[in-house]
């Protein structure tokens, strides 16, 4: 199967006549690293279909065409033959439903079985050679959507939209016991813990981290909430509710309750960002899973 080669293409304006090739790139977010790959790595910048260099001095009318080179799947993700749930699909992104118990990446103690992997595997099938860009990170616990770029500028793209808090994520979550306002914010810096590998904590050298969240409903042994992050810090919502003493139901490295859940009852089940090709808004939303559900239905009101 031949590979496919990702480009991109132009008609140059009159706004954009007399601009080198590699401003007018710059200006339309091709990364100077992109630029090194395509010089040498066997890509291509084409005008009215000739190979030029980024010096090359646009006129109005020119065609411009990039053909990035093609992407080597990554040597530390095997690809496998994993089933998962396409919300979305076109040439340059995927989105897709992770489940509860899958992890997003590879780890040292699950090598294999990830999102990473099964992306592998698909892109091997509709002959698509690259390697997982996944934009939206869920813990391996958390259920809901991500975000997956199909080619590493659309990857640089929409980092640069998240790092602009243009990719919005919502979560729903039960925190444990009665939250007493309807509304909050957690502003708390959050920073790795010092005799842990993988746990985090509130404190004072920490990142900036900022989470909202409202009160969809309350119930005799937990609180159903809804939570916005406005930045995306490691376990950012674990961490903060546990720090104002909710923790979440199943969440037992921050002291939540596990009597209900075996997992951390966090979803994510709704993302809203504009394409970056197409300006078009994309919004996207999956229901809370079964095992969250149940906990809703036995749990009165």
């Amino acid at each position: 199967m031949t590979a496919s080669r990702f480009q991109m293409n132009w008609v140059i304006d009159d706004s954009n006549a007399g601009k080198l090739i590699k401003d007018f790139l710059k200006n339309e977010e091709v990364s100077r690293t992109a630029l090194t790959d395509i010089k040498f790595k066997g890509g291509s910048i084409q005008v009215n279909k000739e190979d030029v260099n980024v010096r090359y001095k646009l006129r109005a009318g020119d065609a411009l065409r990039v053909i990035f080179p093609v992407e080597q799947p990554s040597e530390g993700v095997q690809g496998e033959d994993i089933p998962f749930t396409v919300l979305f699909e076109d040439d340059y992104l995927l989105v897709v439903f992770k489940p509860a118990g899958m992890n997003t990446i590879p780890s040292r103690e699950h090598p294999t079985g990830s999102l990473a992997n099964a992306l592998v595997g698909y892109y091997g099938i509709i002959g698509l050679e690259a390697t997982s860009h996944i934009v939206t990170r869920l813990d391996r616990d958390t259920s809901g959507i991500v975000l997956i770029a199909k080619h590493r500028h659309v990857h640089h793209l929409l980092s640069k939209m998240q790092q602009k808090g243009q990719v919005k994520r919502t979560y729903e979550a039960f925190a444990g016991g009665l939250l007493a306002a309807d509304n909050g914010t957690i502003e708390e810096p959050i920073g790795r813990k010092e005799d842990s590998i993988i746990e985090r904590e509130v404190r004072e050298d920490g990142q900036y981290a900022c989470t909202r969240y409202r009160v969809l409903e309350r119930h005799l042994a937990f609180t159903h909430i809804e939570l916005q992050l406005e930045t995306g810090r490691t376990h950012q919502i674990r961490v903060h509710m546990s720090y104002i003493g909710h923790p979440l139901l199943g969440d037992d490295l921050y002291g939540g309750d596990v009597s209900l859940i075996g997992r951390q009852a966090l979803h994510c089940k709704k993302i809203k960002f504009k394409h970056p090709f197409s300006g078009e808004e994309m919004i996207f939303t999956t229901p809370l899973p079964s095992d969250m559900r149940e906990i809703i239905e036995a749990d009165p009101v």
